[in-house]
């Protein structure tokens, strides 16, 4: 593990919190569940899901909060969701479809390893820094779990959405706006063709977005991406990481070692569902 310190164990405890969230996107009984309280076809269920501990919100904060889609996609889902089911069903639904989805991964494990992770996640969880991160803060102020996969699975969605709040802020501080990110990552190690649909962009705004980002040098004129590109990125996932820090060095290295060993199993059958265009980061298996 690396030090309390290093902006490295951020991205390592990512990756094992991470795919325990993404569950309530791509598992079955997740849909399912969504589906249940009126709910149906994918993206009713991902941004009522989502944003639901929001309250009862128009499109604007979400398509603040969120970043990454095209005003227009929030837009058609956003406030009519609403109509179909509150906040609070949506809140349920979501819980329930995620502790469903879990159950079917860790049906092998003692009851007793889900306890102490539930312990583990919740006491990160309850240290994360909601001042100017809107996702994280209103995750953490949802009421706790009563089992231990409920448990599990909110606390980890507050650590992820902490995560992200603190992503979005470094990226407007690097003068990036969702269609000049989404592009750059589909130049350097991600699909255009799975996430310019997934996020609502046009052909024509995402060709702009690319002759910005030639514009700024972070593309070549052939669309292959420069050093100074890829050293301003880096500094972006940097100062990620670092934002993401806190809980980890609030539960200790002790702690926080014994977290990621415990969620290391949890988080590998997850990402099992996660499709394989995601950029959502598997453990990596840690040597003697």
């Amino acid at each position: 593990m690396a030090a309390l310190d290093d902006p490295g164990l951020a991205r390592v405890m990512w990756t094992h919190f991470e795919p325990v969230h993404a569950v309530t996107y791509f598992h079955p009984r997740a849909r399912a569940a969504y589906e249940a309280v009126g709910l149906r076809g994918y993206w009713r269920g991902y941004f009522a899901g989502r944003a639901a501990p929001l309250g009862p919100t128009d499109a604007p904060p979400v398509i603040a909060a969120f970043f990454s889609f095209a005003p227009r996609m929030v837009a058609r889902a956003l406030p009519s969701v609403w109509r179909l089911a509150t906040p609070q069903e949506a809140l349920r639904a979501r819980l329930t479809g995620a502790v469903q989805a879990l159950a079917e991964f860790t049906y092998e494990l003692p009851e007793a390893h889900l306890a102490e992770a539930a312990d583990l996640l919740e006491a990160a969880a309850a240290r994360v820094e909601i001042a100017g991160r809107v996702l994280g803060a209103v995750n953490a102020a949802l009421p706790a779990g009563e089992y231990p996969l409920a448990r599990i699975w909110q606390a980890a969605t507050t650590l992820r959405e902490h995560r992200g709040d603190g992503h979005v802020a470094a990226l407007v501080a690097a003068g990036l706006d969702p269609v000049e990110v989404l592009a750059w990552r589909c130049r350097t190690d991600q699909s255009r063709e799975f996430h310019q649909p997934a996020r609502g962009w046009t052909d024509e705004e995402w060709t702009a977005a690319e002759e910005r980002l030639v514009e700024r040098r972070w593309l070549t004129a052939d669309r292959e991406p420069t050093e100074q590109g890829s050293t301003a990125f880096r500094a972006v996932e940097e100062a990620t990481d670092r934002a993401a820090l806190g809980p980890w060095r609030a539960l200790g290295a002790e702690r926080t070692e014994r977290l990621r060993e415990l969620l290391e199993p949890v988080a590998r059958r997850c990402h099992t569902v996660i499709p394989r265009q995601s950029p959502i980061g598997l453990p990596v298996a840690q040597s003697n």
